[in-house]
């Protein structure tokens, strides 16, 4: 295998930075990225990479081939933005109102492309690399819908891999972390049906607002009283409703609730207990409850054995006290999770600086993504096909 040829120049990564701030100020949402898809397809086609469009909706994947070999890995991005409002005064901010990348998907999108350039131009390697470009990661719809869609009967995969830019870490650090690596994240939904009455005759009505603030307090120590302190959860109340008017006792009430855990097991004892919660309330109050939990993303675990294969490949980019095995706790939740439940990978993490600026956190409206990491993560996935695919 021939190795890694010069990395890439200032002036063809410059292309890369304008394309990436291109994406930025066109940002587009959930599934409906027709404009990102087409402008990745464009370019792939051109790089000689055979292009599969409309997976999944607006998914897509380029397929290189060179060799005889078998073998066949995948690299992730993802595409969609965030609905908010940007803050940035800089030039390339988004044009369109209420839509803006505050998570840095243009960044990873343009780092695959500008990996899969420099791949198609000059990277020899024994196998099948398929790029794949994703939507609505940020509704943690996108992955799956692409496998929904046949993404890895029609495209095998051995290995999957993806990235993800991490403000407030110095660029130059790269966090390989095997295991749980990010939270599984599920909606749970509580209704609560009593009976509504005068604000003057309570007594003629069954109240559902003590039963939600009952069911508040309830739920608030689950994670102190129920877990131990190495089960790692977040459960956040995020919606309440109840009531229309100031002495009208409503009919009913509801609450919507964000849990996150990192393991199965966690999950399920934070679903057990929700659950007697739920019933003990019930019996207090002479309600009727209903629980219902959708579980929009499982944790992201990363396999041992890609992980190890990843640490290895990235060792001679960065400098060895910069290349961490583990990173700060993170409960955030990446669809990228989905696939790895069907194919071993690894998701990993590049610094994307520190500072009032590139240390801005994500899902803020002054982020930014940060174009130095363009060359260093395309050069990580060179590094990666090499040491996958390599003869």
């Amino acid at each position: 295998m021939n190795t890694l040829t010069a990395a890439a120049s200032l002036a063809e990564l410059e292309a890369f930075v304008r394309l990436r701030r291109e994406i930025h100020s066109l940002p587009e949402l959930g599934g409906d990225t027709p404009v990102t898809a087409q402008l990745v397809a464009d370019k792939l086609a051109s790089w000689g990479y055979e292009v599969h469009c409309g997976i999944g909706g607006h998914g897509l994947v380029g397929v290189l081939r060179k060799g005889t070999s078998t073998r066949s890995i995948g690299l992730r991005a993802d595409m969609d933005a965030l609905p908010m409002q940007e803050a940035n005064p800089f030039a390339h901010a988004s044009r369109i109102d209420g839509r803006m990348h505050a998570c840095g998907h243009d960044g990873h999108t343009a780092i695959l492309l500008a990996a899969a350039w420099r791949i198609a131009q000059s990277v020899e390697f024994d196998g099948t690399l398929n790029l794949i470009f994703q939507p609505d990661e940020e509704g943690l719809c996108g992955a799956k819908a692409m496998m929904d869609d046949g993404l890895f009967s029609r495209f095998p995969c051995d290995a999957i891999f993806a990235l993800h830019n991490l403000p407030g870490v110095p660029v130059g650090t790269a966090i390989v972390q095997a295991g749980p690596t990010m939270a599984a994240s599920q909606q749970v939904s509580i209704q609560i049906q009593g009976r509504g009455g005068h604000g003057a005759m309570p007594e003629r009505s069954v109240d559902p607002f003590p039963v939600i603030a009952s069911l508040i307090n309830a739920i608030q120590t689950i994670k102190s009283r129920n877990l131990g302190v190495d089960e790692h959860a977040v459960i956040s109340i995020g919606m309440v409703k109840a009531g229309t008017v100031y002495n009208i006792i409503p009919d009913t009430a509801s609450m919507l609730l964000s849990v996150r855990t990192d393991t199965p097991a966690t999950e399920q004892k934070i679903n057990r207990r929700l659950e007697e919660i739920v019933r003990g309330h019930e019996q207090v109050y002479g309600v009727t409850i209903t629980l219902e939990t959708v579980q929009l993303a499982p944790a992201l675990v990363n396999s041992e054995q890609q992980t190890r294969q990843v640490r290895q490949s990235l060792a001679p980019l960065f400098a060895p006290q910069a290349l961490l095995s583990r990173g700060k706790k993170l409960m955030a939740t990446e669809d990228f999770a989905w696939m790895l439940t069907e194919v071993p990978g690894c998701y990993f993490f590049l610094g994307n600086g520190e500072g009032e600026f590139h240390g801005c956190s994500v899902h803020n409206p002054h982020y930014d993504f940060n174009d130095e990491l363009i060359g260093l993560g395309s050069d990580c996935w060179v590094r990666i096909v090499q040491d996958c695919l390599g003869d």
